[in-house]
């Protein structure tokens, strides 16, 4: 089962974890559900079971794969595996961004990029050019198409970037179903996805154990909460 530390250590120790599968999803047959085999991006860590997802709309890059879902709240101590937060601000009118190493490895060229804060308006800033991830140890740089219109994006207002994966008003991420067993998608250098399985619906599942969940997903997904538990048709 993926863990926190996926690494022995070299002085005797204890490290304190949890397993990520050690929790009942199900309240409903799992036989009953309807699922279907499906294929994560790479770099976005370990993706607990129960985790929503959304599915790549870019029109190149990893269209097509799944990535975790990224909710609405928006205090920066939420968490968000989703999304890459910038190191530095952007300038009013950059073609670019900075983001740490590991969360570079979250993108690929191809991919349409997607830029917000928790003040200024989302935007959609096309494909992917160029990842640069030698120039600097410390961080990465990310190119892309269209030049940021108008305003600057700061670390101060929590900005970050994403994979297009929904439309504009729903924060450009939708959900599209529930993910069943926790898998390990890889970090930074060593990325390199995951297969797992999707729960599409005719399901009731523990409301409790699920991950990134959030109003616009239960719309996305036509999901009803009652009581501890949640309802996909």
């Amino acid at each position: 089962m993926p863990t926190r530390s996926r690494f022995s250590l070299d002085i005797p120790q204890v490290v304190h974890g949890v397993q990520y599968d050690y929790k009942r999803l199900y309240y409903s047959n799992p036989d009953a559900a309807l699922k279907v085999p499906v294929t994560l991006m790479a770099g976005y860590g370990i993706i607990e079971q129960g985790a929503m997802l959304a599915k790549n709309l870019s029109a190149a890059g990893k269209a097509g794969l799944l990535l975790p879902y990224n909710p609405t709240l928006f205090t920066g101590a939420e968490d968000h595996p989703g999304r890459a937060y910038l190191v530095a601000n952007t300038g009013t009118t950059d073609k670019f961004v900075y983001v740490t190493q590991d969360d570079s490895y979250k993108f690929n060229v191809g991919d349409d990029l997607i830029i917000n804060d928790n003040t200024t308006a989302k935007e959609n800033r096309g494909a992917i050019v160029s990842i640069d991830r030698t120039s600097e140890q410390h961080r990465a740089l990310i190119t892309f198409t269209v030049a940021i219109g108008g305003v600057a994006y700061t670390t101060a207002r929590k900005a970050y970037v994403c994979v297009e994966a929904g439309v504009e008003a729903n924060n450009y991420s939708d959900c599209v179903g529930v993910l069943e067993k926790s898998v390990d998608c890889g970090t930074g250098i060593n990325s390199a996805g995951a297969v797992a399985t999707l729960i599409l619906g005719n399901v009731v599942l523990y409301e409790g154990t699920l991950a990134l969940l959030d109003a616009a997903a239960k719309v996305d997904i036509s999901a009803t909460s009652f009581g501890q538990y949640m309802y996909i048709r």
